[in-house]
């Protein structure tokens, strides 16, 4: 898990990156949840993400927003992260000029940037959003949603209530031709603590229906 510094818009951007052999690999970014409150790219719920992409054999990439570990500048509340990450897809392209497809996933805060970043980037075909803070911030500019993808968050998560995300969903299943699947953990807070299988179990489900169920590095070695 090669570490990686990207000359950002603020100045170098802290990441880890996950490198596939082939040139016909698809690609991921993850995205942090809020850097304000803790969030980084060693978040468990992102970690779990990057894994379930790079078992599935994506060239995969998490950073660090600005002012959040190694990466330099100061926090923007939007739109400086949204350009850290658009630099960070970026890299990842010109890294992977060949990859047949792009995916995007992003956790709380991480989720809304990663739905901006959708927005400006026809090219990616599939998202997974954890816990999209829908009673937080504007989702309006999702008009409309571009790619099918994944809502997911907890039962019991006290910061974005499920009435919140499934109203969001809603509204977006109005759009034609695109599907938003919508998924809730049972018992599950807002950080999936001791709910990360459940929360996983999901993922895995909702990436095995979209890209086909395939061996996975681990199932190579049994």
């Amino acid at each position: 898990m090669p570490e990686v510094n990207i000359s950002g818009p603020s100045g170098r951007i802290e990441a880890r990156y996950h490198h596939e052999g082939s040139p016909s690999s698809p690609v991921a970014l993850i995205l942090h949840p809020h850097p304000q409150f803790g969030g980084t790219m060693n978040n468990q719920v992102v970690y779990h993400l990057y894994y379930a992409f790079q078992k599935r054999g994506f060239s995969v990439l998490r950073f660090n927003f600005r002012g959040v570990g190694r990466s330099e500048g100061l926090f923007d509340n939007g739109p400086g992260e949204l350009a850290d990450a658009a630099t960070a897809l970026d890299w990842l392209q010109g890294y992977n000029a060949d990859a047949p497809s792009c995916w995007i996933a992003g956790v709380s805060f991480g989720a809304w940037i990663a739905m901006q970043l959708l927005m400006r980037r026809p090219e990616v075909e599939g998202f997974i959003s954890v816990a999209p803070p829908a009673n937080l911030y504007d989702f309006t500019f999702l008009a409309p949603c571009p790619s099918s993808g994944l809502m997911v968050n907890g039962a019991k998560d006290r910061v974005v209530p499920t009435d919140s995300v499934r109203g969001l969903v809603d509204r977006l299943k109005t759009q034609k031709g695109i599907v938003i699947d919508h998924q809730t953990v049972p018992d599950a807070n807002h950080f999936f603590e001791e709910r990360m299988d459940g929360l996983m179990e999901v993922v895995d489900g909702y990436l095995d229906k979209r890209l086909g169920k395939r061996k996975t590095r681990k199932d190579s070695a049994a």
